[in-house]
């Protein structure tokens, strides 16, 4: 195999610390990476980088490891303009908007969802995501579930089951038959297709009992249970995530002092995964990030990229967002939209720059990556590389 080295960077996170200044984030200056097929085989001062095949000079630019959004919906057809354009204007979001692009995608092509599906991760990648995961859970049906878990599973490894996005438009006067349906004939055909099962644990959607049954049923199938909770109100859905040992509890807006705790407690097998992009989309209470993790609990940032509630691909949008409005220091946003990630998909290949990782990383037109929530906006990632080809 070829060995690349990319040299001159001006500063290096390596979210490592022992590669680095003893921080979380593992900082290195005036650093350099060298990449062996798809793998890291060496980090560390530039002066001191061993002979390789090629070479990329960085110029001084910061480089980063490539963001894990671990909170995507991205196999949608359609949009909700007209949704966003009044609630903007005064309608507050409610979780049946789901159902108009429940419509759309049932409506639309195979090629075009997956059109649609490449579109979004060709444009979050040249914002430096290099790794995500998304959702079923705008089809609601047998074959609409399984064709998008179907399609979504040619783009990535970290696919998600969530027929309990909300109870179909075709079963609204008898939420028992589809929750049966969704642990039973629904769960085997799409099962195949996906590592984790999702529900949205949430008034208009799925209460505790029924959220659980779904996650236990997926647990019996081999997948591994994530939770949307606590996004709308209080509610028992990081209690039930902690409970069932989830990867992740996702959303966090609304928690006791309970709840804060458990996530503490759990911090080594549940993640509280952040969404601010949903906030800002709807106007609503932002999570308090600097609660959790004066608890002690691990927290990650995501974009939660959806038609409705969410609509950005872009992980720099959601570190500043989680700086200036949900406590979270530069430092502390961009490792849990890394490492945190990373950690809410149970993966120790990506997210971190050292020896074993994945060559999954962002070089950014900045000399720090504090320039992420200096700079909200900007365009700041100038070249990724994604399993060791550069792709941007």
């Amino acid at each position: 195999m070829t060995t690349t080295a990319i040299t001159n960077i001006g500063s290096l996170v390596t979210n490592d610390p022992a590669q680095g200044d003893g921080t979380p984030l593992g900082l290195i200056q005036n650093a350099a990476v060298v990449i062996d097929g798809d793998t890291i085989t060496w980090v560390g001062p530039a002066g001191r980088a061993p002979a390789t095949d090629t070479a990329y000079d960085a110029e001084g630019r910061a480089a980063i490891p490539g963001f894990v959004d671990s909170h995507s919906h991205l196999v949608f057809a359609g949009d909700r303009t007209a949704e966003f354009n009044a609630r903007m204007s005064g309608r507050s979001y409610s979780a049946g908007g789901i159902r108009t692009t429940v419509a759309a995608t049932r409506a639309a092509s195979d090629a075009a969802l997956e059109a649609n599906l490449v579109r979004h991760l060709h444009e979050a990648r040249r914002q430096g995501t290099t790794t995500f995961e998304t959702k079923s859970g705008y089809g609601l049906t047998v074959q609409d579930e399984a064709r998008a878990l179907r399609i979504a599973a040619a783009h990535t490894e970290e696919v998600t089951y969530l027929g309990a996005h909300i109870v179909s438009p075709d079963y609204a006067d008898d939420p028992a038959g589809y929750v049966a349906l969704v642990t039973g004939e629904m769960l085997t055909a799409c099962a195949p297709y996906a590592r984790w099962v999702d529900v949205f644990c949430e008034k208009g959607a799925f209460d505790g009992d029924q959220a659980r049954a779904i996650l236990t049923a997926g647990a019996a199938a081999g997948l591994i249970p994530r939770v949307h909770a606590n996004q709308l109100s209080y509610g028992p859905g990081v209690q039930l995530a902690v409970e069932l040992e989830a990867a992740s509890a996702d959303h966090c807006t609304h928690l006791t002092d309970a709840d804060v705790d458990a996530l503490a407690q759990a911090a080594g097998t549940t993640v509280a995964t952040l969404l601010p992009g949903a906030e800002f989309s709807t106007r609503a209470q932002w999570p308090d990030a600097r609660r959790l993790l004066d608890a002690g609990a691990t927290v990650a940032l995501s974009t939660d990229c959806n038609p409705g509630s969410s609509y950005t691909s872009s992980m720099p949008f959601c570190i500043a967002l989680a700086v200036r409005d949900m406590g979270m220091t530069p430092d502390e946003a961009l490792w849990s939209a890394t490492a945190g990630g990373a950690r809410a998909l149970r993966r120790t290949d990506i997210g971190i720059l050292t020896p074993g990782a994945r060559a999954d990383l962002a070089l950014l037109d900045a000399p720090s990556h504090v320039h992420l929530a200096y700079r909200p906006g900007v365009p700041l990632v100038s070249a990724v590389w994604q399993k060791g080809i550069k792709t941007a």
